[in-house]
């Protein structure tokens, strides 16, 4: 009787037990860490089940952790779903009906925002349990670029470059050769910078070369053509420069040369041309001079009497003066000035008078 009593006390408390673990569980634990591209989708996993004694409301909530403070995403509480939060439009449950045991979420076209961490809540009275998950989200080599740097000549070094425009690091480059050959011996790669360096490189280098740039969510890729040829003849190709530049500054030389020139020659017809000798008083004019005697006279012509009109046809005519007699001999008593044609008079503006003839005794015939 007393091991009979003793096994039911056990059973009892083995029941008991059970009782006490059963309640909320989430099963999907196994996703913890989760790595996407730039505008791809994402799940995250919230599975879960009840116990038989949870007799409260559900309630299921999914936040982004932060240092200080919890950002909503996404709650169910009491058959609705409230998702008007940060990732309004981007977020949906997966199951429409949440209650039914998954919580698991869906966020669409992923931002580099978007990464954190991820907590899943699920609370249904008296037992809660949560679940979180680490997104992060990446952006693919984007824009890559194959070039060589260095001269493409038989027994020189030539680094072939590949680099990507975009891209969350750590990106990885890698390069290989079309065809069977592989890269050349003489060759050494960095993975991290994207460069090719081929030593001492010969015809058997030429050919076309790939470079793949990878990171954690995808690759981009391009490819270029190497084509190693002879050294040039440096030094026709130094001396064709040098005459030609000592043919520019020749010509150069010889366009300054006769620019100057024709500037001084400009310059001295122009002082020539206006080379006035200030010394020389300008020339008085005659027909200004007996113009104005003669006028001073016409008066007096009209009022002499016949009597003594010869007279002053002999005298007054020559009394006009000249510039020749005051400016040669002014000083010369006996000097005659010459006398005036009569053409001179009419170039001159003398304006001519009609003597009329008279007889010995003075009559007017």
């Amino acid at each position: 009787m007393e091991w009979l009593l003793l096994a039911r006390l056990l059973w009892s408390l083995l029941f008991l037990c059970a009782d006490l673990t059963e309640g909320v569980t989430i099963t999907s634990t196994e996703q913890t860490m989760v790595t996407k591209a730039l505008g791809e989708k994402v799940t995250l996993l919230c599975q879960y089940t009840l116990a038989a004694g949870d007799e409260g409301l559900l309630d299921i909530e999914w936040v982004v952790l932060e240092p200080k403070k919890e950002q909503p995403v996404i709650m169910y509480s009491q058959n609705t779903v409230y998702d008007k939060y940060h990732m309004a439009g981007r977020v949906q449950f997966v199951n429409q009906n949440p209650a039914d045991g998954d919580a698991s979420i869906d966020i669409l076209n992923l931002q580099p925002a978007d990464s954190g961490t991820y907590q899943c809540k699920v609370k249904k009275a008296p037992d809660m349990q949560t679940h979180r998950v680490q997104l992060s989200v990446y952006e693919k080599p984007q824009k890559t670029k194959c070039y060589v740097e260095g001269s493409q000549e038989i027994g020189t070094d030539v680094t072939l470059k590949c680099k990507s425009q975009g891209g969350t690091p750590l990106i990885s480059y890698h390069w290989g050769k079309m065809g069977k050959e592989g890269l050349p011996d003489r060759s050494s790669l960095n993975s991290d910078t994207g460069d090719l360096l081929i030593k001492n490189a010969s015809r058997a280098s030429s050919g076309t070369y790939k470079c793949v740039a990878s990171n954690r969510v995808g690759a981009d890729e391009c490819s270029l053509v190497l084509n190693v040829t002879p050294p040039v003849n440096r030094a026709g190709t130094i001396a064709g420069a040098v005459i030609g530049t000592l043919l520019g500054l020749c010509l150069l030389a010889f366009i300054i040369f006769c620019c100057c020139k024709k500037q001084r020659e400009k310059k001295y017809e122009k002082e020539v041309h206006h080379d006035i000798r200030e010394d020389v008083p300008p020339p008085k004019s005659r027909g200004s001079t007996a113009r104005s005697y003669i006028g001073s006279n016409r008066s007096s012509l009209g009022s002499m009497s016949p009597s003594n009109m010869d007279g002053y046809a002999k005298t007054q005519y020559n009394k006009v003066p000249s510039e020749d007699f005051e400016r040669t001999s002014p000083q010369n008593p006996n000097f005659q000035p010459p006398k005036v044609a009569a053409p001179n008079l009419s170039r001159m503006g003398a304006i001519p008078v009609m003597i009329p003839a008279q007889s010995k005794d003075g009559s007017i015939v």
